[in-house]
């Protein structure tokens, strides 16, 4: 069951594209990460995005 949530989840981020996004930072993984989750859920009107930053270090 938790298997084929999680693939309802990552059809759906193929659907939005995520997976051919050539911008790979923090926030487009996270966002992939959180959609592939959300399962069939993205089908029922969510829409997750995750805003997030790396700490660069200091120097």
């Amino acid at each position: 069951m938790v298997l084929i949530w999680l693939i309802i989840g990552a059809v759906a981020a193929g659907q939005r594209g995520y997976f051919s996004d050539s911008d790979q930072n923090c926030s487009s993984l996270a966002t992939v990460a959180v959609t592939v989750v959300a399962g069939p859920l993205n089908y029922a009107g969510v829409n997750p995005q995750v805003e997030c930053e790396v700490p660069q270090p200091s120097g």
